[in-house]
């Protein structure tokens, strides 16, 4: 393995996959930039946040599915490897798929912030910049250290053109291709 530099990444995509398949099933791993990530293991309230969100998509979009975990590829010509915290598709996406699915289909990807030192880096600055260059159209970061809802999304040369935060407690419209409407009170009992 080399080390990792702005234009040479620590190993292969191969490589990366070979070596997440090995990983232990207490380790979640992701390989953002040609940098190895170990994502952190979620808490109780963490997993309240995506079931909560998991069951108003169910509400107002019957024909979505939000699945937890499930492996992306990102960035530029797919050389990153993602496990967001829910990919909203339409129910069956992931059917053949893998281990990772292309992002074509996906209409949103979550990530809830996690009680880490890489949580800065990783969910507002890195998974910004792959997903908008995956060509997902919205990304929903719920940011627990902020107590703020944020939403990027008109993904174009692999950035977000529009971003938008509110606080816990407001109400977030989720902009098309999603069209849904959340109203964030409960998040406001789920930050510890």
């Amino acid at each position: 393995m080399t080390p990792t530099t702005e234009h040479r990444p620590q190993m292969s995509v191969e490589e990366f996959e070979e070596l997440e398949r090995r990983a232990p099933e207490t380790v979640r791993l992701e390989f953002i930039k040609g940098r190895v990530q170990v994502k952190p293991v979620t808490d109780g309230n963490h997993d309240q946040i995506v079931a909560w969100l998991q069951r108003l998509c169910m509400q107002h979009r019957p024909e979505l599915w939000l699945y937890g975990e499930r492996g992306m590829k990102v960035e530029s010509y797919r050389k990153g490897r993602a496990r967001p915290d829910g990919v909203l598709a339409p129910f069956g996406f992931p059917a053949g798929h893998g281990d990772w699915s292309e992002s074509e289909g996906v209409l949103m990807v979550v990530e809830v912030t996690s009680h880490d030192s890489d949580t800065h880096r990783r969910d507002r600055v890195e998974k910004p910049e792959g997903y908008a260059a995956a060509g997902v159209p919205v990304y929903l970061l719920i940011d627990r250290e902020e107590c703020a809802v944020v939403v990027f999304n008109q993904p174009e040369s692999g950035r977000y053109r529009h971003q938008e935060t509110l606080p816990f407690g407001a109400t977030v419209t989720l902009p098309d291709p999603v069209g849904i409407t959340l109203d964030t009170r409960p998040l406001q009992d789920l930050v510890d």
